[in-house]
C-alpha cells in the first residue's frame, strides 16, 4: 500500500505492503491522500567483512529521471496507515488468542506445555531482534535515508544497492544462528529451566522451532523495506499467517506428536511469514529507477556494525526479562510458567494496539532525521507518545477491572481447570501494572535509533531495568510466587521507561541521544491518563464482579472502565483524546453535510 503521506517494526507486529492503494490494487487520485509507488531493483551484493554500509550509489551514463519523491505526510495516510496495521494486529492478535486457547485445551498448563514455552523462548527472542525491534531499527532508517538520497537525485539507486549489500551476508547469519540453536538445544534448555520434569521434550521441540531464526529473519527484512516505502498491508499480515501455521499443525498432528505439533507450527508459520510478503517486496525491487549504471564516487553513510550491536543487544536485554521468569519460576509447581505465559499474552494486547501508530509513524520519523527536520520528528514523537499513553492504560484499567472473566472466556475448557484460570487472572493483573512502562519504552526506544546511529544509552537503561526485575524477582518468588515475577517484571520496566525518557534530551560528546522531546510537558500529560485510568480500574473492577457470568460482568466492567476513563480523560484535557475527537467532528461535519441531499 502506498498511502500519501506521513511504522512495528518495525516488530511485535506490522503494516501493508501490498502494491498500490490498501491491496486493491488501483491508484486513487489525488484528493483520496493515496498515491502509487514503484520500488528498487535487486543487485548483487559484497562478500566481504566489515561494517555492513549502504554502499556507493551508481552514477549514470546518461541523463535519466528519478523516481518522485514520495508524498508528504498527511493526517489521513497516518489515519488509514493506522487503521490498517491495527485491523491485521487486532486479527493476528486473536489468532494468537484461539493458538493459546487451542495449546490450553489440547495439552492444559501441564509439565509438557511447560517444556514447549521453554522453546517458545527461541520465536519470542527471534520476533523481537529480527522482525518487530532489533533488525527493524537498523533497517528502516537505513532504507529512509537510502530513499531521502534517491529523492534527492543522488546517482545510481541507493535502495537496491543496500538490498544487494546487506541480505546476503543477514541471510548466512541467520542460517548459521539457526544451526547453532539446534546443536546447542540441550545446553539451553539446562540454562533457561534447570527444574524442567521433562527436559528432553523441550529439546525436541527447541531443535524444531530454531527453524524461525532464519525465517524470523528474512520476515523481518521485508517488512523493513516495505514500511520504509510506506507499505503496511503484508508486514500487518505476517501474525495472521504465523499463527494460523501454529493452529493448523497443533490439531491436524496433535494427535500423534503431541505438543511437539505446536513446534512444528511455528517452522510452518515462520515460513508462511516470508511467503506472504516476496510478492510485494518484488514489485518493490524489481525496477531500477535509473537507467544504465556505473560505480559512483561518493559512498552512503555506514550502518556499522556498532549500531547493529547497540540495537541487537538492547533488544536481547528487554527479551532476557521473560529468561528471568521462566527461570525464576521453573522450580515452582507445574504450570507457573504457563500461568505467566497465558497473562502475559493476554495483557499485551493492550500495549501492542498502542503501539500500532508508532509502528506507522516510525519510518516517518526516520525519512524526517534523513531530510535534517528535527522539528517534525519531535513534534510526531510527542504525539505518540500521548496517544500511545492513553490506548494502553484504558486497556490496563479493563485488564485489571476483568481478568477473572476474561481469562474463563478464553481458556477455562477442556484440561485448563478453575485453579489455572484462577492463578492465571491473578498474575494478569499484576503484570497490568507494567503496561505503561513497555509502551513508553517501545514508543522511545524508536526515537533513540530513527537517526540512524549507534547509542549505548537505551542497552544501559534496559540493563538497569533487568537488574531490578531479577533482584526484585529472586526475593518476590519466595513471599508471592509466580505473581512475585510479575510484580518484578512490572518493576524492571517501568525503571527503563523512566531511564529512557529522562535521557531522551541528553547528548554525549555534543550528539543528542535521542529526539529531544519537552520531558517536562511529556510528563505532565502522561499524569493526565494516568489518573483516568486510577479510577476507571475500580469503577470497572466493582461493577465486573456484580455478576456471576462472565460475559456479562466483561462488558459491564469494561463498558464502565471506558466510560470513567474517557470522561475524566477529557475533562482533564488529555491530548490523547484529540485525534479522536477530530475523527468524530470530522464524522459530524461529513454527516451534516450530507443529510439535506438525503432529504
Amino acid at each position: 500500500m502506498t498511502v500519501t503521506p506521513p511504522h512495528p517494526s518495525g516488530s511485535t507486529g506490522s503494516g501493508s505492503g501490498a502494491g498500490p492503494g490498501f491491496g486493491s490494487g488501483v491508484s486513487p487520485g489525488p484528493a483520496s491522500g493515496i498515491s502509487p509507488r514503484s520500488g528498487a531493483g535487486t543487485g548483487v551484493g559484497p562478500g566481504s567483512g566489515g561494517p555492513l554500509s549502504v554502499p556507493p550509489a551508481r552514477t549514470a551514463a546518461e541523463p535519466v529521471r528519478h523516481a518522485p519523491e514520495l508524498p508528504p505526510v498527511s493526517r489521513r495516510f497516518l489515519a488509514k496507515a493506522t487503521a490498517v496495521t491495527a485491523a491485521l494486529s487486532v486479527a493476528g492478535a486473536l489468532l494468537g488468542l484461539v493458538r493459546d486457547q487451542s495449546l490450553a485445551r489440547l495439552f492444559g498448563a501441564g509439565s509438557g506445555t511447560d517444556a514447549f514455552l521453554v522453546a517458545w523462548t527461541v520465536p519470542e527472542f527471534a520476533a523481537t531482534l529480527l522482525i518487530e525491534d532489533g533488525l527493524a531499527f537498523v533497517l528502516i532508517p537505513a532504507f529512509s535515508l537510502a530513499l531521502a538520497r534517491r529523492a534527492q537525485g543522488a546517482p545510481g539507486d541507493p535502495v537496491r544497492a543496500l538490498v544487494a549489500a546487506t541480505l546476503p551476508r543477514l541471510t548466512l547469519v541467520f542460517v548459521a544462528a539457526s544451526a547453532l540453536i539446534v546443536a546447542t538445544a540441550p545446553y539451553l534448555v539446562e540454562v533457561l529451566a534447570p527444574g524442567l520434569p521433562d527436559p528432553a521434550l523441550a529439546v525436541d521441540c527447541t531443535r524444531l522451532t530454531a527453524t524461525c531464526v532464519l525465517s524470523f529473519g528474512l520476515a523481518g527484512y521485508c517488512s523493513a523495506v516495505l514500511r520504509a516505502h510506506r507499505r503496511f498491508l503484508m508486514p500487518g499480515a505476517i501474525y495472521v499467517a504465523y499463527n494460523a501455521g501454529i493452529i493448523t499443525a497443533m490439531f491436524v498432528l496433535g494427535g500423534a506428536w503431541g505438543v511437539r505439533s505446536a513446534a512444528v507450527g511455528v517452522a510452518v508459520g515462520g515460513a508462511l511469514m516470508v511467503v506472504v510478503q516476496l510478492p510485494a517486496v518484488w514489485r518493490r525491487l524489481r525496477h531500477s529507477p535509473v537507467g544504465r549504471e556505473a560505480p559512483a564516487e561518493t559512498p552512503d553513510r555506514a550502518v556499522t556494525l556498532a549500531l547493529v550491536a547497540t540495537v541487537l543487544l538492547f533488544a536481547l536485554c528487554r527479551q532476557s526479562q521473560v529468561l528471568v521468569e521462566r527461570f525464576l519460576a521453573s522450580p515452582l509447581p507445574a504450570g507457573a510458567i504457563s500461568h505467566l505465559n497465558y497473562a502475559q499474552k493476554v495483557a499485551q494486547i493492550p500495549m501492542t494496539l498502542s503501539l500500532m501508530l508508532c509502528t506507522v509513524t516510525f519510518p516517518v520519523v526516520a525519512r524526517a532525521l534523513a531530510d535534517g527536520d528535527t522539528e517534525r520528528a519531535r513534534t510526531r514523537v510527542e504525539r505518540d507518545l500521548a496517544l500511545a499513553a492513553c490506548t494502553v492504560l484504558l486497556g490496563a484499567a479493563t485488564v485489571i477491572a476483568c481478568a477473572p472473566q476474561i481469562i474463563e472466556l478464553l481458556f477455562q475448557r477442556g484440561a485448563f481447570t478453575d485453579r489455572d484460570a484462577a492463578a492465571t487472572a491473578g498474575v494478569m493483573r499484576v503484570y497490568a501494572l507494567g503496561l505503561l512502562g513497555q509502551t513508553l519504552v517501545g514508543a522511545l526506544i524508536r526515537s533513540y535509533f530513527s537517526a540512524g546511529r549507534p547509542t549505548w544509552y537505551p542497552v544501559c537503561a534496559m540493563a538497569a531495568g533487568i537488574v531490578v526485575t531479577s533482584s526484585a524477582g529472586a526475593w518476590a518468588v519466595g513471599v508471592w510466587g509466580v505473581s512475585g515475577i510479575a510484580a518484578a517484571n512490572a518493576a524492571g520496566i517501568t525503571v527503563t521507561a523512566s531511564l529512557l525518557l529522562a535521557g531522551m534530551g541528553t547528548t554525549y560528546r555534543g550528539v543528542p541521544r535521542g529526539i529531544p522531546v519537552r520531558t517536562r510537558q511529556v510528563l505532565a500529560e502522561l499524569s493526565r491518563p494516568v489518573c483516568a485510568a486510577a479510577a476507571a480500574t475500580p469503577a470497572g473492577w466493582l461493577v465486573a464482579g456484580r455478576t456471576a457470568e462472565p460475559l456479562p460482568g466483561l462488558l459491564a466492567g469494561a463498558a464502565t472502565a471506558t466510560a470513567v476513563f474517557v470522561l475524566l480523560g477529557l475533562a482533564l484535557g488529555a491530548q490523547g483524546f484529540a485525534p479522536v475527537l477530530r475523527s468524530v467532528r470530522a464524522a459530524a461535519r461529513t454527516l451534516t453535510r450530507r443529510l439535506p441531499h438525503g432529504r
